[in-house]
């Protein structure tokens, strides 16, 4: 992460974290094209504040909270697309490692889309790219228990939405006390 010489680079940040970042852009935007935009401003950002990151350790969170704070910038500018338009699914980036199971894609993001970002932003960086409830408190500068309430509600509206809806037979349905 840091050259020979000493200072932190923006380019091993970039080699090290893009993957991760656009991963958590495309989730926070669900668009590939916003995701890739907020990336890159991302990185910019970095470049140009690169002297505010303390430690090398502290990289991955430094860059989250940068492209999160630019996610929110978009978001109260009206120029973010919360949701991804059908002919995007087929550019879906890989990376959900069965965490999702048989669930619909299209479907999981438009719920998703539908969970305001304060409850959305943890689900994302705790099932999708792996960070501590810590991490996601430090990252989003809330209390450690705001993490796990916000999660544990996120999860229960995703379950509620997410629940396969009943298929009715086509046989007439017996009345109460009716035998078929």
């Amino acid at each position: 992460m840091a050259r020979p010489n000493g200072p932190l680079d923006v380019r091993s940040l970039v080699d090290q974290h893009y993957e991760l970042l656009y991963r958590y852009a495309f989730h926070l935007a669900g668009s590939v094209a916003d995701a890739e935009d907020l990336t890159q401003e991302t990185f910019c950002t970095a470049q140009a504040k690169i002297g505010q990151l303390r430690s090398a350790e502290g990289a991955r969170a430094w860059l989250c909270r940068i492209l999160r704070n630019h996610y929110l910038s978009s978001l109260r500018k009206g120029t973010a697309i919360p949701l991804q338009s059908l002919d995007e699914l087929a550019e879906e980036p890989e990376s959900t490692d069965g965490l999702i199971g048989d669930i619909d894609i299209e479907r999981l993001h438009r719920v998703l889309g539908e969970l305001p970002e304060s409850f959305r932003t943890p689900l994302i960086l705790f099932y999708f790219e792996e960070f501590s409830y810590r991490q996601i408190a430090d990252q989003m500068r809330v209390p450690l228990g705001t993490v796990m309430s916000r999660l544990a509600r996120a999860k229960a509206y995703l379950r509620s939405r997410l629940r396969p809806e009943p298929v009715l037979s086509r046989a007439s349905p017996a009345s109460p006390g009716e035998r078929q």
